[in-house]
């Protein structure tokens, strides 16, 4: 019986199956933060549970540190004891931290592929939403809640029902200017925030086959945002390409055999999906949202809608959106001012992402009335755009070239967009203060996020 890709992970790690009850279901690999960890830990603590396989977890510090040059000294005595009860925890049960200084730091979706931790046609999980960023390598990646971070530590395996499957394909060829970020947008903005309710998304088709890895990285991000349980991208010579010879990739002994199995990670012809969407991407354009919410998403020559353009069970959160963003319906977004730009978070915190907002900002100064924060995702790519001069680039536009952390996406630290401020933000969600309170956040790509901090105002002119 033909199956498609998510079939073949799922049946691969059902440990037990009992009718009408949820799979007891394997979990291969687990990444840890500060902030929800330490209550797990208690967990197996009171229960006085080792942890099953430390050697399948790794951790660092990300979502409530600071990023300035100072982040060392934690003032804020809650993100303080997260730090201090991860680091206890971490050495008390043999996992791997990923400190401050340790070349490895970061935000844990971007440290977990930089190290060839995340592998094709693995079940990795976190206590974190946009886990699904690691479907990026054929993996079945996915947020789990505390207490199943405790499940994991105790015994490897959660249970799960199966997931319903939907096929993306994404017809066509981008634009200039036009990328990942922009695809996955225009999906939510189509199907909606609850379209893909219950499923696992496989996205596929030429564009998506054509992406380098961190392209890939972006669009799985926020499948979450379409209500996906997860998404994932079949591997391929790009994703053996990237993870050869990392930290936590197969040795080159085992390297042969894992290749083998990697290349059966692909859907059969005539499988069968749940249900199955087709983005054309010939005539997409760059997006930016309007309201508070992904789903809330236009392309930026595309006036806000009206209350008649949208469905009658919108319309008490298009009236929410206008009233908190101050938009009117059937305004431009295009040329309406901001007053913070930032580029970094799990979605967009990559190289390749600070390489394409260098190329629009190089020579160039940001607005005056414009505060810009650009946060590298880990002290790798800190590293590197050090070395290749793309921070001297930022800094000399005006904005701010800081330490790697989750920083200005959710305001769970020092970085924050104050009350009434609009911000363009390359991060993920857009929701009534995510970036601090009564803060205004309009999502983007790092090219229109760079562009707009130059204009002072949204734009999708990136010359």
């Amino acid at each position: 019986m033909a199956k498609n890709i998510i079939e073949k992970i799922w049946q691969a790690h059902v440990v037990k199956q009992t009718k009408g009850h949820p799979a007891i279901f394997a979990i291969d690999r687990m990444l840890m933060h500060e902030v929800t960890s330490a209550q797990a830990f208690d967990t197996l603590q009171q229960r006085q549970l080792p942890v099953h396989n430390p050697k399948s977890i790794i951790a660092t510090l990300d979502h409530s540190i600071p990023t300035s040059i100072t982040r060392k000294e934690i003032a804020d005595p809650m993100a303080r004891q997260q730090v201090e009860a991860l680091r206890d925890n971490a050495k008390k049960h043999g996992i791997e931290l990923f400190d401050f200084d340790s070349q490895y730091q970061g935000i844990v979706h971007v440290i977990g592929p930089e190290l060839g931790f995340t592998w094709p046609g693995s079940t990795l999980v976190c206590g974190d939403s946009h886990t699904s960023t690691h479907g990026a390598f054929g993996a079945m990646a996915f947020g789990v809640g505390t207490s199943e971070v405790a499940h994991v530590l105790a015994t490897g395996c959660i249970l799960q029902y199966e997931p319903k499957t939907m096929k993306v394909e994404f017809s066509g060829q981008f634009r200039p200017g036009v990328g990942a970020k922009d695809a996955i947008m225009k999906l939510i903005a189509t199907i909606g925030i609850g379209g893909a309710n219950g499923h696992i998304i496989e996205y596929t088709g030429s564009a998506v086959q054509a992406m380098s890895m961190e392209a890939r990285m972006t669009l799985c991000n926020m499948s979450i945002e379409c209500g996906a349980k997860a998404g994932l991208i079949a591997p391929d010579e790009t994703t053996f390409s990237y993870l050869k010879n990392r930290r936590y990739a197969p040795s080159e002994m085992e390297w042969a055999e894992k290749i083998k199995y990697w290349k059966t990670l692909k859907s059969d012809p005539g499988c069968h999906y749940d249900h199955q969407v087709l983005i054309d991407l010939d005539s997409l354009q760059a997006m930016v949202t309007w309201g508070i919410n992904p789903e809330q998403a236009i392309a930026i020559d595309e006036t806000v809608p009206t209350l008649n353009q949208l469905p009658k069970t919108h319309h008490a959160m298009a009236q929410k959106a206008y009233d908190y963003t101050k938009l009117r319906p059937g305004q431009n977004i295009k040329n309406h001012s901001i007053d913070f730009a930032f580029i970094g978070s799990c979605t967009n915190g990559r190289i390749e992402d600070l390489r394409a907002a260098a190329k629009i900002m190089d020579g160039k100064k940001i607005a005056a009335h414009v505060t810009m924060y650009i946060v590298p995702g880990s002290e790798q790519v800190m590293k590197q755009a050090k070395e290749e001069g793309l921070d001297q680039i930022f800094i000399k536009a005006g904005a701010e070239f800081r330490m790697p952390g989750c920083s200005m996406c959710l305001a769970m630290n020092e970085d924050k967009v104050p009350p009434g401020k609009r911000c363009i933000s390359s991060s993920n969600r857009n929701f009534i203060g995510r970036q601090g309170q009564n803060s205004i956040t309009h999502l983007a790509s790092p090219i229109t996020v760079a562009a707009s901090a130059i204009a002072g105002k949204i734009t999708g002119d990136f010359e």
